[in-house]
C-alpha cells in the first residue's frame, strides 16, 4: 500500500481529476478522499491549480462555429431520416432568390430567435456548400485562404466589409468574397438578413 506523500508524487491524483485513472485507480482514490484529509485536501488543490490554469488560457470560440456545426448535425440527421441529399445552383453574380425558392419555402426552413447566427444546411457536395443563414447582429471578422465564400441576400440588409471597404447589401444582391480578405458582416435591418450562403473549394 502506498503512503500518502507516494500517492501524491506520483500523479496519479492528476490523472484522476483529469478523468484519466483507470476504474480500479479511480475506486482506490475515493477510498483515500474518504479516509485522508491530505489527499482531499490535495485533490481540491489540484482542481483550483487545473481551473485557474483553464481559465488564464481559455480562448473564445469563433462564434460562427457553433450554429455550422449544428447545422452538420442537423443535415446529417435530415439525411438519416430519409430526406433526399440535394445539389442547390451555384451562387453567381446572376442568381435570384427564387433559384432557391424550393429550399426556402419549406415548413422546416426557418431560422431561431435568440440565436445570433442561425444556419441549415441545403446542400453538401465535397467541392460546395450551400446553407441559408440568418444573422441578427453581425458575423465576425473571417479570412478564407482555400474557399470561395458567395452570398445572397434573402431577406433584411447588411453591410458585408472587406478590408476597409463596405457594401450595402439588400435582399436580392449577390456578393463574392475575395480570397485573403478580412471580412464581416454587420446587419442593417431591424429584422435577422436571411442569406443564401455558399462556400466553394478553391
Amino acid at each position: 500500500m502506498k503512503t500518502v506523500k507516494e500517492y501524491i508524487d506520483s500523479g496519479m491524483l492528476e490523472q484522476y481529476v483529469l478523468g484519466c485513472t483507470s476504474a480500479e485507480e479511480s475506486i482506490q482514490v475515493e477510498l483515500l478522499i474518504n479516509e485522508d484529509p491530505a489527499i482531499r485536501m490535495e485533490i481540491t488543490a489540484i482542481q483550483a491549480a487545473l481551473e485557474c490554469y483553464a481559465m488564464e488560457h481559455a480562448v473564445t470560440p469563433n462564434p460562427v462555429i457553433k450554429p455550422f456545426l449544428l447545422a452538420t448535425i442537423d443535415y446529417s440527421e435530415r439525411l438519416k431520416n430519409g430526406e433526399p441529399a440535394t445539389q442547390p445552383p451555384l451562387l453567381h453574380d446572376k442568381s435570384i432568390i427564387d433559384d432557391y425558392a424550393i429550399w426556402l419555402n419549406r415548413a422546416d426552413m426557418i431560422g431561431h430567435e435568440g440565436e445570433n447566427i442561425y444556419a441549415k444546411i441545403i446542400g453538401y457536395t465535397p467541392k460546395a456548400i450551400t446553407a441559408i443563414i440568418w444573422i441578427k447582429d453581425y458575423a465576425p471578422q473571417e479570412l478564407h485562404d482555400n474557399e470561395l465564400e458567395r452570398f445572397l441576400i434573402v431577406e433584411g440588409s447588411c453591410n458585408i466589409i472587406v478590408e476597409e471597404e463596405v457594401y450595402a447589401l439588400v435582399a436580392g444582391d449577390y456578393f463574392a468574397i475575395p480570397l485573403h480578405k478580412g471580412h464581416m458582416v454587420k446587419v442593417t435591418s431591424a429584422i435577422p438578413c436571411k442569406i443564401i450562403l455558399q462556400r466553394i473549394a478553391a
